[in-house]
């Protein structure tokens, strides 16, 4: 499938990829403004695990747990709970299941679990609106970028255990590895054979004081080109452009290519995408929760 998409004329490929969009949807887009879901970390703000593209840098502008369940009540309608990863490339919510249940009574949950088993699966399940998963196959992305010593079957086994028990959005990071395109075409043909209700893209993005700062994001056409394979693959699922992405110029061309490329929802979406919208006469619908849920 990847040497196919490479070898097709992009305009093409977007082409053929709105055209079917156009065939299972009507015509409308949702652009996300999540101002009511609150990002909340169940852990501290240092990560074990320390990814190369993050090293838990995202971690220190969420609220913690026990600020949240401080907060007054209607200040936010919904939650997004991440946390911590420990050095299995778990995050430990389990250790806080009760104060984890009190935040999901307030509203909505989109918990991010990383790589649980089946009892911890359940038992999240029960809790979570949606579980957000991140979903890779490639071995060497896997090592080199999360550190891990684990396969492309250990996330598949985990995505299979949370889908037994929870609605799970996956989330595929175009570019994760260096900026470089690596497993992403074989993680949607994972996908295909798995199912998924939606799947949510978002785009490898420098952090500064990480070892990755001084990569580059993946082109916007190439990311384009995986968007538009998906809605090829994916004729019928609603797919999202999710808010860990670059900004600017980049956001500015990328958010235009996926409205070709026939994407469903984009968060935060840049000025031009929405006139474009508008020119290629989708209705637009305002949404203001996190966009998994």
């Amino acid at each position: 499938m990847e040497s196919e998409v490479r070898e097709t004329n992009l305009a093409d490929l977007l082409a053929r990829a709105l055209e079917v969009r156009r065939a299972s949807f009507p015509p409308r887009v949702e652009f996300v403004y999540p101002r009511l879901t609150l990002p909340v970390r169940s852990t501290g703000r240092d990560c074990p695990l320390k990814c190369a593209h993050c090293r838990g840098r995202y971690l220190k502008g969420m609220t913690a747990l026990e600020e949240a369940l401080a907060r007054p009540p209607g200040r936010e309608t919904s939650y997004l709970l991440s946390g911590a990863s420990d050095l299995t490339g778990k995050v430990p919510h389990r250790e806080r299941l009760a104060e984890v249940a009190q935040l999901a009574a307030r509203g909505p949950l989109n918990l991010h679990t990383g790589l649980v088993g089946e009892e911890e699966a359940e038992e999240l399940g029960k809790i979570a609106r949606v579980v957000s998963f991140d979903f890779l196959v490639d071995r060497e992305t896997i090592r080199d970028i999360y550190g891990l010593e684990a396969s492309g079957e250990d996330f598949i086994r985990c995505y299979r255990s949370l889908k037994r028990h929870a609605r799970v959005v996956p989330h595929l990071c175009v570019g994760l590895n260096r900026g470089l395109l690596r497993g992403e075409y074989e993680a949607l043909k994972a996908l295909k054979e798995e199912g998924a209700d939606a799947i949510s893209f978002i785009i490898f993005m420098p952090t500064p004081g990480t070892p990755l700062e001084k990569c580059s994001p993946p082109p916007p056409e190439e990311a384009a080109r995986l968007l538009a394979a998906a809605r090829l693959l994916f004729p019928g699922t609603p797919l999202h452009l999710g808010c860990m992405r670059p900004g600017g110029r980049y956001r500015s061309r990328l958010d235009g290519l996926a409205l070709k490329a026939g994407i469903n929802k984009i968060v935060h979406p840049a000025p031009a995408a929405r006139r474009l919208a508008g020119d290629m006469g989708l209705e637009i619908i305002l949404e203001e929760e996190c966009c998994s849920l």
